[in-house]
């Protein structure tokens, strides 16, 4: 009898290949370099995996000293441009990917502050540390772990981040309670997450491409609230950054399978569901000094 992988053997399966993918167009390009400073084959920075992802597409000023990270990001959002980060602070990311919120982070923070990032994934893990190296940032760390159960001390940051990870973990009260342990007293939860407009049908939160798309993890906006709440913070608010319609949704249909979906439901059914029911969001919240 065979055993349906969990949805974060799911995840890990989907963000590790997006991983080795982008770790084989770095080789490519760095291959194909024919001297005086250029490089025939395509850059890291236009041989991007999230070009054809309506979530994670035109995110991030394209100008980003990062060419390799901005290329892997596969966030609903940018954190880094709405989390007020300063000089000398310790910024923690939640399932940091590439690890372009870390360095764009780290660089805030510089000279004496400090970004760590946290991902489960060997090979994206292996992507963030080979762009770190490739970029000169020294002031960053990148940790193997989940972020259920972080692997920092109690009050040991100041602001914590992410950016479209926290719907796609099966316990996200799990998640809020660790940001609220790892944050200083007064520290900062700024994140960039997918969330929930109106209930969906719940036929269509079984389907795993969809958690590993970010729609049906992605709790409703005010049960984020409530949860936050309920972990400590306060002032939880959630800023609507961009609502997702049927030009963006006939592009995630197209790569799912008619077999994915449930039964009896057509494509065009699914689009209909989800038309304008979920969005990204800047989410929010302080602990208490």
């Amino acid at each position: 009898m065979t055993t349906e992988p969990s949805i974060l053997e799911v995840v890990a399966q989907r963000y590790g290949a997006a991983a080795r993918t982008q770790l084989q167009l770095l080789d490519t390009s760095a291959s194909s370099c024919c001297g005086g400073g250029g490089c025939c084959g395509e850059s890291a920075k236009t041989a991007t995996i999230n070009a054809v992802d309506p979530i994670s597409r035109d995110l991030y000023d394209p100008d980003t000293p990062f060419d390799a990270a901005l290329a892997a990001s596969l966030g609903c959002g940018n954190p880094t441009a709405l989390a007020e980060l300063h000089p000398g602070e310790v910024v923690l990311d939640l399932g940091s990917g590439g690890g372009l919120d870390v360095l764009l982070s780290a660089r805030r923070v510089s000279p004496d502050g400090h970004a760590y990032g946290l991902d489960m994934t060997d090979d994206m893990l292996a992507l963030a540390r080979r762009n770190q190296a490739d970029s000169g940032v020294t002031n960053a760390t990148f940790l193997k772990g989940q972020i259920e159960s972080v692997p920092l001390p109690d009050a040991s940051v100041d602001v914590v981040i992410s950016n479209c990870v926290i719907n796609l973990s099966p316990d996200k009260d799990a998640v809020l309670s660790e940001a609220f342990r790892v944050l200083r007293p007064g520290g900062r939860f700024a994140v960039s997450d997918i969330v929930l407009l109106r209930d969906i049908p719940e036929a269509l939160r079984g389907v795993m491409a969809l958690w590993t798309g970010c729609i049906s993890g992605a709790l409703r906006d005010s049960d984020y609230l409530d949860r936050l709440s309920s972990a400590g913070f306060d002032d939880p608010s959630i800023q609507i950054t961009r609502t997702y319609r049927r030009g963006e949704l006939d592009e995630l249909a197209g790569s799912l399978e008619p077999a994915q979906l449930p039964v009896g439901m057509t494509m065009a059914e699914a689009v209909d569901a989800l038309d304008g029911a979920f969005a990204s969001g800047f989410v929010r919240a302080t602990k208490p000094a």
